[in-house]
């Protein structure tokens, strides 16, 4: 049973797909360990990751701090998230360096097993907007110290690229949307909370006596491959595709077709905008 607040859609949604995820969604930029490092005032001895995935966000405080926990709920992400860190663990006494002091725990947003008064700092890396804002802000309330920060971030998708590469992402997007939304009865639908409204529900959630929103920006690598790799792995369009439709498969090639045609063989550094919105409690 999963707790009281936590949708077992949006838990679901990314079932099957941690390989592809993984493989093509953008590691957070070093820069957040940075940012946030700034705003505590001394490197954290704890972080918690909470959604963390297949860990995509979490590595990134291996050197940053003391000690990070991923909490995952979905037991597919939080399996590949486990055997990178056994491999890197593996790395690391091959070549007698110390254990990492990362660590990954099946949990949910709401229902954290870390003790109260705790935590340095909490984020959420593009998963906020999956959890129930009310119930959640309030555990993270509970396990924060005092000056301790949470800080949800996401990118903004699609990756810039090409207009007309970006309104095709948005097309499919949104037509998987519409395809979910006609097949599915509601109670199976995954529910996402408007991104836009984050820092209005850490400022509502009258736990935090600081507040603000930050934007800042990332380059990556990027090829046709992971382009379409990317756009194929955000959760309509996986969902599409589990189910065994074949509706976006026309739009699917289309998009593709434009996508190659577009890189044309070549490598680029894409840029990836971010928005932080955070709390220091």
């Amino acid at each position: 049973m999963i707790p009281e607040g936590n949708s077992r859609a949006n838990i679901d949604r990314f079932l099957g797909f941690q390989e592809d995820y993984d493989r093509y969604r953008p590691e957070a930029p070093l820069l957040v360990t940075k940012l946030l490092t700034n705003y505590l005032g001394s490197p954290p001895p704890l972080v918690v990751d909470i959604g963390c995935g297949t860990g995509l966000s979490t590595f990134l405080w291996e050197e940053a701090s003391d000690s990070v926990i991923g909490v995952e709920p979905n037991p597919d992400m939080l399996s590949k998230a486990l055997e990178k860190l056994e491999l890197r663990n593996n790395a690391k006494v091959d070549s007698t360096s110390s254990v990492s002091s990362v660590s990954f725990i099946q949990g949910y947003a709401n229902q954290l097993n870390i003790t109260s008064d705790s935590v340095d700092i909490v984020t959420c890396s593009q998963s906020f907007h999956w959890m129930e804002p009310v119930s959640t802000l309030q555990e993270i309330t509970r396990i924060l110290k005092k000056g301790g920060i949470f800080a949800a971030y996401d990118c903004d998708w699609p990756v810039m690229l090409h207009p007309d590469i970006e309104t095709r992402y948005k097309q499919l997007v949104a037509k998987a949307d519409e395809i979910l939304n006609r097949v599915l009865p509601e109670e199976d639908r995954a529910h996402k909370w408007d991104k836009e409204e984050h820092l209005s529900r850490i400022q509502a959630s009258g736990g935090f006596s600081f507040s603000r929103e930050i934007v800042f920006h990332h380059t990556e690598t990027c090829d046709a491959e992971r382009y379409i790799g990317l756009t194929l792995s955000q959760g309509g369009v996986q969902s599409v595709m589990k189910l065994g439709l074949a509706d976006l498969d026309q739009d699917i090639a289309e998009f593709q077709s434009a996508v190659g045609h577009y890189f044309n063989g070549r490598t680029l550094q894409v840029l990836i905008s971010y928005r932080m919105r955070l709390g220091i409690k």
